[in-house]
């Protein structure tokens, strides 16, 4: 490396220190990463915060609201980072015909920036002020693949292969990994075989309901589909000889972390400042105590991952990050009456107990909330057998309009993960039902966003303090 690199790279550094410690101080950037798996509707919730941040008229909770004088979007600072796609997906979920967005296939990003007059003396004498509100949205198959990260491919592969004969084509995978001979010469063939066995089971088992689907980019490869680095799976514990089909297995899990997970940790993760982290509690209970115990611990791994905290005003200056927020969501409230969102709230807050702990003895704020990003239900009392239960009803893609009583959530979490962990086969009192309801035609009135269920206090908690 020659003179005229090194001073380059130090006058870049002071650039970059620089323009840091403008945002800080002047114009401050808040960064809000939106987590959750596949199906917890990050997409939806990105959409409609947007929107209902842009008019405010349904977010009373937000603190703030009557100090913004303008909000507008604005070309994202990253440009090698796509667009968060919200007019296209506003379009979807309010047009004439509504209907659900593409989920996330990709990372993409969003800038909304606030002016804000304070209230009172000090807003007279300070004046307005901007806030730059920048959010992350990333595939949650990818999210799974931070618990890789501290894990070797031994590891890995005995955690997977102990848990496959409990799995949706788990068991075909197994008996075709037991017949490989992992100290052999490595061939291609056998490679992509054992490859597209694996996915398939990957696959089946993510539509089953369980979470901890690993590695993620096999469920959603994008422009990876058919490298090297996607063509491993687990196999059992055994000598590695050079040039083995073990050997290159362990070689390509390695470099699966190395190229692909370390990459977007570093490059998303570690810059974010708040973070929401969806989580579909209901489709897990739907699913089974297997899926809600396999959520649970999906999302202890996933956490660990996360660096929570507070970092000090001189860290921040230096571009130091830590997330000092963290709301834990259960989406989909409007699946339920509104008597049992205490008690959704509460079973979140259990299930994810232990990552909470974590963060809050780290020093980062914590709140698990139930809510809905778009409402697309209305409630009523109706008749079964004499009875009368608290329903919702809500309209289905075929334009059918159908009543729902998903069942009585219990007042105790531990009614529910208590079986789980003790890897009950089904819920012993009752089934619990979900429908998958189409959003519902809206009118929105002007400086009105999309209707939601505390999707305001949520906005509060994460931002409010910045605005």
């Amino acid at each position: 490396m020659g003179i005229s690199d090194i001073a380059d790279g130090i006058t870049r550094g002071f650039e970059g220190i620089g323009a840091q410690v403008s945002q800080t101080l002047f114009e401050p950037v808040v960064r809000l990463g939106v987590t959750g798996l596949s199906r917890a509707g990050k997409t939806v919730f990105i959409t409609s915060l947007v929107a209902n941040l842009l008019d405010r008229g349904r977010m009373p909770a937000l603190g703030a609201a009557s100090d913004i004088t303008a909000a507008f979007l604005q070309p994202q600072p990253d440009d090698t980072v796509p667009r968060f796609d919200y007019e296209s997906h506003l379009a979807a979920l309010t047009g004439p015909s509504p209907h659900w967005p593409e989920g996330t296939r990709a990372v993409s990003e969003l800038r909304l920036s606030f002016r804000i007059q304070p209230r009172g003396l000090l807003g007279a004498v300070r004046g307005p002020r901007v806030v730059h509100l920048d959010i992350v949205d990333y595939p949650g198959e990818w999210l799974l693949d931070l618990g890789l990260m501290d894990k070797s491919y031994s590891e890995w592969s005995t955690q997977v292969l102990a848990r496959l004969p409990h799995r949706p084509k788990g068991a075909e995978y197994l008996a075709q990994a037991e017949t490989s001979d992992g100290t052999a010469e490595f061939n291609e063939p056998s490679a992509k075989a054992l490859a597209a066995a694996f996915t398939n089971h990957l696959n089946a088992s993510r539509e089953a309901g369980f979470s901890d689907c690993t590695p993620g980019r096999f469920l959603l490869p994008g422009e990876l589909a058919g490298s090297p680095a996607l063509t491993f799976a687990p196999l059992p514990e055994g000598p590695a000889p050079r040039g083995s089909l073990r050997r290159e297995m362990e070689r390509r899990y390695e470099t699966y972390k190395r190229e692909i997970v370390r990459p977007f940790f570093r490059d998303h993760f570690a810059k974010i400042d708040r973070q929401v982290v969806l989580v579909d509690v209901l489709g897990a209970i739907h699913a089974g105590p297997a899926a809600l115990d396999d959520l649970r611990g999906s999302m202890a791994d996933i956490l660990s991952a996360f660096r929570p905290g507070t970092a000090g005003w001189l860290a921040s200056l230096l571009g130091a990050r830590r997330v000092e927020r963290i709301l834990f969501a259960a989406t989909k409230a409007d699946h339920l009456h509104h008597s049992q969102h205490s008690r959704l709230t509460a079973i979140t807050g259990a299930l994810l107990r232990e990552a909470k702990d974590r963060a809050d003895f780290s020093g980062a704020k914590t709140l698990a909330l139930s809510l809905a990003a778009l409402r697309t239900t209305t409630e009523e009392d109706i008749t079964h057998d004499g009875a009368t239960l608290k329903a919702v009803r809500g309209r289905l893609e075929s334009g059918k309009s159908v009543a729902l009583y998903p069942g009585e959530l219990p007042a105790d979490p531990a009614h529910l993960l208590a079986p789980a962990a003790q890897g009950a086969k089904a819920w012993l009192d009752e089934d619990y039902a979900i429908m998958n309801f189409a959003p519902a035609p809206v009118i929105l009135k002007p400086g009105e966003g999309p209707p939601h269920i505390r999707l305001d206090r949520a906005a509060e908690f994460l931002i409010g303090d910045k605005l």
